[in-house]
């Protein structure tokens, strides 16, 4: 990683400003459903605190759409994160307001504070310039630690970096170590797995992974169009017949770069898009007409199994099938255990796959699951991070 961090700065004394992803589950009362976001910031914050640093934190939480909203506060991830680190939060009842300059300008070495939601304003989406400077005139320094948003060029995450020297944190460090280390010098044979429901949202990965790969799985509801451009029929599965002749185009690619491109060789199908409907397990060229696939079947995941086992490298986005729904899950849980057991590096690229890992149980024992889904699909393909862009080179 050629971006500065922490380590390459002097934070002792200084008010640093931190771009957190506190953007945690919570339920209808308020309280936070999973804090895995907030766990993961902590080393940052630690280091910080440890080092004499004045700390003031930002995040964003939902979508309150640029107004107030009171659903949206804070205060509960002030409270959770005071209880993990053992120490007092004081949060900001604005977030370049009255109170948080108050606040701020009182701060001594070590204390922590947490703006109010930089999504209250409009301007933070907008990547507004006097936004972004107003939050730089409370700090000295600034780290990104978010690597969840750091695919938006936000104020918080691009725009601040404009006005203040800017480094990265331990979590956004991690990220790209771990995901720029497999796409670069991956151990071979490096195998990538690739799910969800739609091509269109996987083309980019899937045309930059052909240069990189030596074996692509192919699973979840995209797995059908890639089926369809073989002539085959696929019922009433979900399909993007504009992608029909894109997806024959990759599997051409594919070919001519010596990439093994799998496709199941059998689905799960069931009458309709619900857990009891009923459904049974058909070969790929056996689909009815009048039913949907909606996992993998039993051949595919012993496929796919064995694929996995045999890599040095593997990486995987996008679940095999509806996981959400537990007669659909198997082909998910399947990837999720062979990656488990698999002796090479096992990542997993945040969104719907991290949460099937988690849900699963799996997660503590893959080499490192991603913490964002849009940003880890983005650098996957080969884009530029607006977030970590801006932050200075070593």
């Amino acid at each position: 990683m050629n971006k500065k961090t922490l380590r390459d700065i002097e934070v002792r004394n200084k008010r640093v400003i931190v771009r957190c992803d506190f953007n945690v589950p919570m339920d209808g009362e308020g309280n936070i459903t999973d804090d895995k976001r907030i766990v993961a910031s902590i080393p940052t914050i630690r280091y910080l605190v440890d080092h004499g640093a004045r700390v003031i934190l930002m995040s964003h939480l939902g979508r309150p759409k640029g107004k107030v909203d009171p659903k949206y506060s804070m205060v509960p991830v002030g409270r959770r994160l005071g209880e993990l680190l053992g120490r007092e939060v004081i949060v900001a009842k604005d977030v370049i307001g009255e109170d948080a300059r108050l606040k701020s300008g009182r701060m001594k070495p070590g204390e922590l504070m947490l703006l109010e939601n930089v999504r209250f304003h409009k301007e933070e989406t907008d990547n507004d310039p006097s936004f972004a400077k107003e939050l730089a005139s409370m700090a000295e320094v600034f780290v990104n630690d978010a690597f969840g948003t750091a695919h938006r060029a936000h104020a918080s995450t691009e725009g601040i970096a404009k006005f203040l020297p800017a480094v990265a944190g331990f979590l956004i460090e991690k990220e790209l170590e771990m995901l720029g280390g497999a796409l670069e010098k991956p151990d071979r044979p490096f195998t990538a797995v690739l799910g969800g429901s739609k091509v269109s949202d996987k083309i980019g990965v899937i045309s930059s992974l052909l240069d990189k790969v030596d074996n692509l799985l192919i699973g979840g509801g995209m797995m059908f169009t890639f089926l369809k451009a073989r002539g085959l029929e696929t019922g009433k599965s979900i399909v993007e017949d504009d992608k029909v002749p894109l997806a024959g185009e990759l599997m051409e690619k594919a070919a001519q770069r010596g990439v093994k491109l799998v496709l199941p060789v059998d689905t799960v199908v069931a009458e309709a898009f619900q857990n009891d409907a009923r459904h049974y397990s058909v070969p790929v060229e056996r689909i009815p007409r009048d039913y949907m696939g909606l996992d993998i079947g039993e051949k595919t995941r012993d496929i796919f199994r064995s694929i996995i086992s045999e890599s040095k490298t593997v990486v995987w986005n996008g679940p095999m099938g509806v996981f959400e729904m537990p007669n659909f899950a198997s082909g998910t849980l399947e990837v999720a255990k062979a990656m488990a057991e698999c002796k090479g590096k096992s990542i997993v690229g945040g969104g719907d796959s991290a949460a099937a890992v988690e849900q699963l149980g799996f997660a503590d024992r893959m080499t490192h699951v991603s913490t964002g889904g849009g940003a880890s699909l983005e650098f996957l393909e080969g884009k530029e991070l607006p977030g970590i862009t801006v932050l200075m080179d070593k």
